[in-house]
């Protein structure tokens, strides 16, 4: 399978399957344009034969024999060293995944369902999750803590998210729970990587000085410009929020030295221009920065729609445009949706099946409920267990197991499908009301994306050889 587009100038085939991304002339790109047409499952001997060279003469009668010629050997040479027209190997081993025996390697916990902001499109209903407003005990938080080491099998390495609702509001308790997972350090031979995700209201010295210690990556939700952020997420009493969290978010990022952290915003159909707050994040001095988004409704008159996407595309082409820039000055920032590993990446087993939700990764209620993630809270025919009892229906587990690229008809023609590993179950579920489907607003986005990602790397190169 092959994927190929043309974007600020540069013409980029992929070649799905194996990963190996070709900048090439506008020649190679016809030609390769044109094998694709005649015949998506090349090899060699198909490419060598003389009937090959003969079709793409008349398919492009524009281009000099010798041209197309050269180029036919070169894409047979690319062919022979796995790089373009490869064939799926991966599907054989979809039921491999399937029956491997997983482990729990991360909690995401509901330290607080209660937050002091009244988000307009907060999925969590400003922290009670379709429940109760409650917040997690220390008791309830070791009992957590007890159950993923139980269930972590060899692992080393265990991951650890305070969330909430706001976790701050609960405060004395994370620190207790930190407390706890180092004596099970000791204990195990365990190591806990925690993190946290903040609105940052109730950060102060106090708190800075300890997640700068204990914490192994920050999350700071800010919507960007002050209106944007202000409009979207504001106090109960409808006051904004920009000018009180801003300078804590900029001391806790410089204190970081700007690492192990992302500034995080969420982009609705009010702020499509988000490529400005994404610079305004720059302006402020961030450098690791995400904005997502926004996942709602039809009805959700903030939700974006499918007409938004052209307007969206421009935005993360802008966004390129001005990363690209930046890292050209020496002045580089992360922007999370464009950090892309050509080289490495994930394992297949996470290329496949995606994030682990419901098997690897699981979130816990403030009263110890066990769910596949932190949006299905609430949901009770997502309810795998409790801490105490353990996982007490498999069968769920079994589902998210199974729920993979091969699982869902849309991405097996999809040439991101590697890159997001099937998309968000939730949003699936969310929409469809079942997870083997896929969000198709998303998925739109998440294309521009790889394809934006794709070619900075590109710009870059060229920047580095032109240096």
């Amino acid at each position: 399978m092959i994927h190929q587009y043309q974007n600020h100038g540069y013409n980029i085939v992929l070649d799905v399957n194996s990963g190996s991304v070709h900048v090439v002339d506008k020649t190679a790109y016809d030609v390769i344009a044109c094998l694709e047409r005649q015949n998506p499952s090349h090899t060699c001997d198909t490419l060598n034969s003389p009937g090959t060279l003969e079709a793409l003469l008349r398919e492009l009668p524009g281009y000099p024999e010798e041209e197309v010629s050269e180029v036919l050997e070169a894409v047979t040479e690319l062919t022979r060293a796995g790089q373009l027209f490869t064939q799926d190997i991966y599907e054989d081993y979809i039921d491999e995944v399937k029956q491997r025996k997983t482990v729990v390697k991360a909690l995401c916990l509901h330290i607080a369902h209660d937050c002091n902001l009244a988000c307009r499109y907060c999925f969590a209903e400003e922290g009670e999750y379709h429940g109760r407003r409650a917040m997690m005990s220390p008791e309830v938080g070791k009992k957590a803590l007890d159950f993923l080491v139980q269930n972590s099998g060899n692992r080393h390495n265990l991951e650890v998210d305070f969330f909430g609702g706001e976790p701050l509001m609960n405060w004395k308790t994370v620190k207790e729970l930190v407390a706890y997972g180092r004596e099970l350090e000791q204990q195990y031979d365990k190591h806990f990587r925690f993190t946290l995700t903040t609105n940052g209201v109730l950060l102060n010295d106090e708190v800075q000085e300890f997640v700068n210690r204990e914490m192994d990556n920050v999350v700071l939700s800010l919507d960007g410009r002050k209106e944007i952020n202000d409009r979207m997420r504001p106090f109960p009493n409808g006051s904004g929020s920009y000018d009180l969290i801003v300078p804590k978010f900029q001391r806790l990022a410089e204190s970081r030295n700007q690492e192990k952290y992302y500034i995080r915003g969420t982009f609705t159909r009010e702020n499509l221009d988000f490529s400005k707050d994404v610079m305004h994040y720059v302006d402020l001095g961030f450098r690791q920065i995400s904005i997502e988004p926004v996942v709602g409704g039809d009805t959700d008159p903030y939700a974006i729609q499918e007409s938004d996407l052209p307007r969206i595309f421009e935005e993360y082409d802008i966004l390129a445009d001005q990363i690209i820039e930046y890292e050209r000055k020496g002045k580089g920032f992360q922007f999370f949706h464009f950090m892309i590993d050509l080289e490495g990446g994930p394992c297949v087993a996470k290329r496949l099946s995606g994030c682990g939700s419901g098997t690897e990764y699981l979130a816990v209620t403030p009263w110890g409920d066990l769910y596949p993630c932190h949006q299905f809270v609430g949901d009770e025919q997502f309810r795998m267990g409790n801490v105490t009892d353990g996982i007490t229906r498999p069968e769920i587990a079994g589902e998210f197991r199974s729920c993979s690229v091969y699982s869902k008809e849309k991405c097996r023609t999809c040439f991101a499908r590697f890159y997001c590993s099937g998309g968000c179950m939730a949003n699936s579920y969310k929409f469809h009301h079942t997870i083997h489907d896929t969000y198709d607003v998303s998925c739109e986005m998440e294309r521009k994306r790889v394809e934006c990602a794709i070619m900075i790397k590109a710009a870059l190169a060229d920047h580095a050889e032109d240096a």
